[in-house]
């Protein structure tokens, strides 16, 4: 039985709530804030080369792994209480392989099996990992929240199966699969012959008569990839739902933008804001709709990709033209929730932009991202989220589609 089944209403609500925390201070908190203020840089000296590119690539890998990679394994966020989840592992082991090291993927890999395993009396429930880990109130350290988060499983799977091929490891791919099994068992859901990507368990995110979903979690390039190797289920059915859900979903907003979260109501199968904790809004999660979509449109030319991100960045490229800034978080209707920007979310810009608008791509580098690195980290080195989604949004396509083809 799975473990989320045997929740009460209670502690459903309460793992709902946990799991929005899963985005820390990037979602509902205030200005991720700056351990100390940047050197000012002439931003008309910097420029983006393919050489200058591999370097901050490799020397940000390299600072990351020293500063949030424990010896054992565990992957830290300082901002957050220091505080592990299941996709700080993730994010660790994807890049891990493609920045060819063996050794710091086998390493974050072993952690969350070790210590993120989903249990029920003491023994293995399933493949999956708990989302969250840290320490509890009486100051040990644990598992926080016995719940999952189906981006980390999506992002750990997708890096198996390239370290499979990259390292002729199959015991990587027999793990993979493992966890296909269970993500497709309990985080997706056949409705009306159509099947959907939840963003966790069934029990939390499914209301009634009304399915959650998080757009950000889509990942139609992974879906593929997972199509290839475990023929048992069809997970081509949720590239099409996720593609769906992303241009459906994105009517709520006035200027089609997407959001963090939305709600889908299955009796009139209209899509629904919602109210906190999980807000319809566009924010730190929906930033990251632009990279997984253009992975999708680099690597395997997906037309439904290029049309996405032309239509619904359309506000945001205006927002730079007019203001050269584009605010952290903004309502639904076009309008600036907050007065500050995010480098994480010009990071995710930055590869969406490159597909079609190489200029704009261009600027944002010279003006956000390559003025906030100093020293291989983006803004400080207590930003555990800024240094993934920069160092994604600046790795080329190719290099994730290299590393898909067989060796």
């Amino acid at each position: 039985m799975n473990h989320c089944q045997s929740l009460s209403v209670k502690s459903v609500a309460i793992a709902l709530s946990a799991l929005v925390l899963l985005t820390g201070c990037r979602g509902f908190g205030g200005k991720p804030p700056l351990s100390s203020p940047l050197p000012s840089v002439n931003t008309s000296d910097l420029k983006l080369s393919n050489q200058r590119r591999r370097e901050i690539l490799d020397e940000s890998w390299k600072s990351y792994r020293q500063r949030f990679i424990q010896p054992d394994g565990r992957v830290i966020d300082w901002e957050s209480d220091q505080r592990t989840t299941s996709e700080g592992q993730a994010y660790a082991m994807l890049r891990a392989v493609l920045a060819n090291d063996p050794e710091t993927f086998s390493r974050t890999l072993n952690w969350a099996e070790v210590n993120l395993a989903r249990k029920v009396g003491g023994k293995r429930s399933d493949r999956l990992w708990t989302w969250k880990w840290g320490r509890t109130p009486l100051g040990q350290w644990g598992v926080l929240d016995g719940n999952f988060a189906s981006d980390a499983d999506i992002d750990a799977c997708f890096s198996l199966i390239l370290a499979s091929k990259r390292w002729n490891k199959p015991d990587y791919l027999v793990l993979a699969r493992q966890k296909l099994e269970d993500l497709w068992q309990f985080s997706t859901l056949e409705v009306k012959q159509q099947r959907y990507l939840l963003p966790g368990p069934e029990v939390a995110f499914r209301q009634g008569e009304t399915l959650i979903f998080n757009p950000s979690y889509f990942a139609p390039y992974a879906f593929r990839l997972f199509a290839q190797v475990d023929g048992e289920r069809d997970w081509l059915k949720l590239i099409d739902s996720s593609y769906r859900v992303l241009e459906d979903s994105a009517t709520l907003s006035s200027v089609g933008l997407p959001s963090d979260w939305v709600g889908l109501n299955l009796k009139t199968q209209r899509y629904e804001s919602l109210k906190a904790p999980l807000l319809s809004q566009y924010g730190f999660d929906a930033s990251r709709v632009w990279w997984r979509v253009a992975l999708d449109g680099a690597i395997y030319n997906e037309p439904r990709a290029m049309a996405y991100l032309k239509q619904h960045t359309t506000h945001l490229r205006q927002l730079w033209l007019d203001q050269g800034k584009i605010p952290a978080q903004i309502s639904l209707q076009g309008q600036p929730l907050v007065d500050y920007d995010a480098t994480s979310q010009y990071g995710m810009l930055f590869a969406a932009m490159e597909l079609f608008d190489p200029a704009i791509a261009n600027n944002i580098s010279q003006k956000k991202l390559l003025p906030r690195y100093q020293q291989g980290f983006w803004d400080n080195d207590a930003a555990y989220y800024t240094q993934n989604l920069v160092w994604f949004g600046l790795l080329p396509a190719e290099a994730i589609g290299q590393a898909m083809s067989p060796p």
